[in-house]
Formats: C-alpha cells, sequence, structure tokens
C-alpha cells in the first residue's frame, strides 16, 4: 500500500511571533478599510458625514502612529541583534 505525502507547510513558531507583532497594524488597516467601505455605501443615504470622514481621519492616523511604533520597535531590535 502507498502511503500519501501531505505537505505540511505549518507557519514556524517565528512566522507566527511576526504575525503577532504585527497584529495592531493589520486591525488598524482592517479599521481604515471598514471607515472607506462606510464612505462608498453613503451614496445611499445622501454621500458621507462629517463624522464618517473624521472616522476615516481618525482611522488612517491610527495607521501611522502603530506602522511608527511597530518601525521602531523592529529597528530596535536589530540595533541589539
Amino acid at each position: 500500500m502507498r502511503k500519501l505525502h501531505l505537505d505540511t507547510d505549518e507557519p514556524s513558531a517565528a512566522d507566527l511571533d511576526a504575525i503577532e507583532a504585527e497584529w495592531p497594524l493589520i486591525a488598524a488597516d482592517l479599521d481604515v478599510l471598514d471607515a472607506q467601505i462606510t464612505i462608498i455605501n453613503a451614496a445611499d443615504r445622501g454621500g458621507p458625514t462629517a463624522l464618517d470622514w473624521r472616522r476615516l481621519r481618525r482611522a488612517e492616523a491610527h495607521v501611522t502612529r502603530i506602522a511608527a511604533d511597530l518601525a521602531t520597535r523592529t529597528s530596535a531590535r536589530k540595533a541589539v541583534a
């Protein structure tokens, strides 16, 4: 009987750590996407409100802060290594 060889391309512990470290940025990007979708769908109700635009600006600013923090932590780790 012939055995099947299954690919086990599981992420390594390092891959999982990298994903976990980047998760705040991923979540912030999803918030931007959600705000953009809200603005697009606002056409059905007369266009985006000032609150819709504010939500998008705040989400974009949050992405910038998280990305800067992530870059600082990454460069600090490289300097130590």
